[in-house]
């Protein structure tokens, strides 16, 4: 029992750091609505949280969302050295490198 790791728990590790950013994904979008009106903000957030929330369900394969994490990481990357604004893109950057890097810790 001690020194053994669930061979399961990686995998939940993954996909609990995952429903936590998509949370934040849609949160973010949705404080964009109805702070600023941005019915674009919206749109993309759930876009993007869509194929997030397949490959947590199984739909797809989990790998696949650490592509889609890096793709995120890239535009939030270019976003915020465009706007050079930290909110909102600096805080969904910040927040897409820990959900690559926390579940490769918590391993």
């Amino acid at each position: 029992m001690f020194g053994r790791a669930d061979p399961n728990s990686a995998a939940m590790n993954e996909q609990l750091v995952l429903w936590i950013y998509i949370g934040l994904l849609i949160a973010g979008g949705l404080m964009g609505f109805l702070k600023a009106g941005s019915k674009v903000s919206l749109i993309v957030s759930v876009a993007c949280a869509i194929p997030l929330i397949l490959c947590n369900l199984g739909v797809f394969r989990l790998e696949n969302a650490k592509w889609i994490l890096v793709v995120l990481l890239v535009l939030f990357t270019w976003r915020l050295t465009k706007s050079k604004k930290f909110m909102p893109s600096g805080l969904l950057l910040v927040a897409t490198l820990l959900a690559i890097a926390v579940p490769r810790i918590w391993k």
